[in-house]
């Protein structure tokens, strides 16, 4: 691809994305599939962590999960294999590559025109996935925790998703202060998508980072004023399914947190976003339809 010689052009978001030979449509909501290979995700039902769950190729539990997301309306699966819940330890390179591999090769084989996501933080998980035919990287860090990630991502011209977080997993719940918070995480999305675009890489997601390094309070107000970050016209993601942001309000377990979760979720498709990553896809994708329809109805 021929690159733009004037480094400090600004250009403009893109909603369709062209990677292995993929066509991203994001001029319209999707849902993206949560597939943990971790033994601490914060919510017990989706988890998948264990050498012995994957198999050799068999239907395995990660199998089962992985079609029927598929079958339920996915878009994409994001497979991670490191917890960023609050507290979370972090996890060695090694360790990380270990739990990837095996089931990052038995997707591609499987489910050979998936769209598949993977949650690392790491320039080098980066490069070993993307040699294994991973289509897309969500970095909950927007490219902060390793300062090799940007200068990959653009050379790699995949799709990064990036996401703001203050703190780390392991502290980022800890106090958390903003002066404003939307001026201030809105900004930040903006500030590292420039980076890339300099870069002259433009297949951008953004995430505001809902309760990374976030109180409830700061969570709600990133959620009304959400409509102010799609507005900039990057396809936006929203992480909602399940989270505390809901449990602290309503006094539900993750377990019991379907309903506030599609409440949530439809909000967020109110205020433009354009990929739900959830736990539970079937309720998500019946929240896009129900929204798409009003918004048709809207235009007659």
């Amino acid at each position: 691809m021929k690159k733009n010689s004037d480094k400090s052009t600004f250009f403009s978001p893109k909603r369709v994305f062209e990677y292995n030979g993929k066509v991203m449509d994001f001029t319209k909501p999707r849902v993206m599939g949560i597939l943990n290979v971790t033994p601490d995700s914060f919510f017990e039902a989706g988890r998948h962590g264990g050498m012995e769950a994957w198999g050799h190729g068999g239907m395995g539990t990660w199998r089962r999960r992985v079609e029927r997301m598929l079958e339920d309306g996915a878009y994409i699966i994001d497979i991670g294999a490191v917890s960023t819940r609050p507290g979370a330890a972090e996890v060695s390179v090694e360790e990380e590559k270990q739990r990837l591999m095996a089931p990052l090769q038995e997707m591609r084989k499987s489910f050979p025109e998936l769209i598949i996501s993977v949650d690392t933080y790491r320039a080098e998980i980066v490069r070993m996935v993307a040699g294994e035919g991973a289509d897309m990287i969500n970095d909950i860090s927007g490219g902060t925790f390793d300062k090799k990630m940007i200068p990959l991502v653009s050379k790699l011209e995949i799709p990064y998703v990036i996401m703001h977080i203050q703190g780390t997993p392991k502290n980022m719940q800890v106090n958390p202060q903003y002066h404003d918070v939307r001026e201030e995480v809105f900004a930040f999305l903006l500030q590292q998508a420039k980076k890339l675009e300099s870069n002259d890489h433009h297949n951008i997601i953004l995430d505001p980072g809902f309760g990374f390094g976030k109180t409830i309070a700061h969570n709600y107000t990133l959620l009304s004023h959400l409509d102010r970050l799609t507005a900039n016209g990057y396809p936006v993601l929203a992480g909602l399914s399940r989270k505390s942001m809901i449990n602290k309000v309503l006094g539900t377990r993750p377990e019991e947190a379907l309903n506030g979760t599609t409440v949530l979720n439809t909000i967020a498709l109110l205020k433009g976003v354009s990929i739900l990553r959830v736990h539970d896809v079937k309720e998500a994708l019946e929240a896009v339809k129900l929204i798409e329809r009003v918004r048709k109805s809207n235009s007659l």
